[in-house]
């Protein structure tokens, strides 16, 4: 097979029929000469049963599974798990831990697992964590994680180890990363934090350190690419869940009640939509990535006044990111992390709605709004969410072990591999409303696509 390497963060290998691996980097391609130790799963009762336990060096997975009989075979990522060889004497592992950005379910399970893992499948006793986020490197105390301090955490929502936006200083946090005579640095975050990550990783390699980083990608609205879901995702939609029932209920109790409930989804609609398809109670779905507007025929008004007429109730779930350019202009702002600061979308057109319909006389309505979003961001993780998050923090832990630096653990075609910084920092994941899931929302909910205004309509397109 040939070898591309691009640049220091992607490693191109080509091969027959069009394939193509995006390898991870290596501590060894910058240091030389590094030697290697067996694997103390080897010895590990609990893998003692398990056949052929250890990745082989070629295994890789397809990132893209649906091809035609002449398709090229297409990029792959390396395979996720442990190998025959380590580049760590585990009494040497001095691994850091740090959480960074907003809440998600699950959090708190990475943390246990890569403490426990580190322990229980490589023997290894010194792990710290970092206080609130990057600028707890060089501003913050760390503390001691055991798998007897972390053992309970999985049961509670947040993170124990506290987090923030922005505070990002490169050199500070190398530097405190050699003071510390740290060697494994895990960073759990979405893509803003894994662009620092990466930052963290070439300064690193800059300065010809020992050190792997390795990234578990966090976000609540599943907009990170590549990997199949982002952890935390399955049960913010079912928390999600006990807000449309409650508009529902609010709803179908009095004449003409609309139940309104915003979700989270800044860019990404995706809660909103999978919340929408799991209840059936909702009768209009309206996320960043699909244009909608209020007035004339076919707008949102015209629909609403329809559902009522027809079933005497209506149910409205709505992405916080959705229909930010018909709110009222203001200056626009962002937070510690870069991002956009919305407007509140779900109070504006609850208060929109009504007073339509109090201008109409046509229909006396009752509304009740429901934003339960800082409810479902800070719940403990559901089950499969708990295993889920174990799985990306035993992977994260077996590659840097492994040697490999430079990369996030994730979900792709539903197995677990190695991804470089640069492929889930490069674009965000988004809803396709041209795509079958979209279809299927719209055929659930039975509302009008948006998609053709009247002429002079203002639309509003994220």
């Amino acid at each position: 097979m040939a070898s591309n390497g691009v640049d220091e963060q992607i490693k191109l290998v080509e091969g027959p029929a069009g394939y193509v691996l995006e390898g991870v980097p290596h501590l060894s391609d910058y240091i030389h000469d590094l030697p290697t130790y067996p694997n103390p799963l080897q010895s590990n009762p609990a893998y003692s049963v398990v056949r052929q336990y250890f990745v082989d060096e070629d295994d890789t997975v397809q990132e893209k599974i649906v091809v035609h009989k002449d398709s090229p075979r297409g990029t792959h990522f390396r395979r996720a798990g442990p190998r025959q060889k380590v580049y760590f004497k585990p009494a040497d592992v001095r691994a850091c831990i740090v959480t960074c950005g907003g809440l998600c379910p699950g959090l708190n399970t990475v943390i246990r697992e890569i403490v426990c893992g580190l322990h229980f499948m490589y023997g290894v006793t010194e792990v710290i964590g970092v206080d609130c986020g990057f600028r707890g490197f060089y501003s913050k105390n760390t503390a001691a994680l055991t798998p007897k301090t972390v053992s309970d955490i999985h049961k509670r929502g947040g993170t124990i180890l506290g987090t923030s936006r922005g505070g990002h200083d490169t050199s500070k946090i190398v530097d405190n990363i050699q003071d510390r005579e740290i060697n494994q640095v895990y960073i759990i975050g979405g893509d803003g934090t894994q662009k620092g990550a990466s930052a963290i990783y070439k300064e690193i390699r800059r300065r010809g350190l020992k050190v792997a980083v390795a990234g578990i990608p966090k976000t609540i609205d599943n907009d990170i690419p590549v990997i199949d879901k982002s952890f935390g995702f399955d049960s913010a939609v079912e928390e999600a869940q006990r807000a449309i029932n409650a508009a529902h209920v609010e709803a179908t109790s009095v004449e003409n009640g609309i139940g309104l409930v915003k979700l989270m989804g800044r860019y990404s609609g995706f809660i909103a939509m999978y919340a929408t398809l799991a209840s059936r109670d909702v009768d209009c779905c309206l996320i960043p990535e699909s244009p909608f507007y209020l007035e004339g025929k076919g707008g949102l008004y015209e629909f609403i006044a329809k559902r009522l007429r027809e079933n005497g109730h209506m149910v409205i779930v709505v992405a916080e990111g959705a229909g930010q350019d018909l709110v009222a202009e203001s200056v626009e702002q962002q937070d510690a992390s870069g991002n956009k600061l919305l407007k509140d979308v779900g109070l504006w057109m609850s208060l929109k709605i009504k007073e339509h319909f109090a201008k109409q006389s046509v229909l006396d309505i009752t509304l009740k709004y429901i934003d339960p979003t800082y409810m479902i961001r800070a719940i403990p993780a559901n089950a499969s969410d708990n295993v889920y998050s174990t799985l990306l923090a035993q992977s994260a832990v077996h590659g840097a072990m492994a040697g490999y630096t430079g990369f996030v653990s994730g979900l792709v075609n539903g197995r677990h591999t190695y991804i470089p910084f640069n492929r889930i920092t490069e674009k965000q994941n988004k809803v396709v409303i041209t795509d079958r899931m979209w279809a299927r929302m719209l055929s659930s909910t039975n509302q009008p696509s948006f998609m053709n205004p009247p002429k002079g309509t203002t639309v509003v397109s994220n």
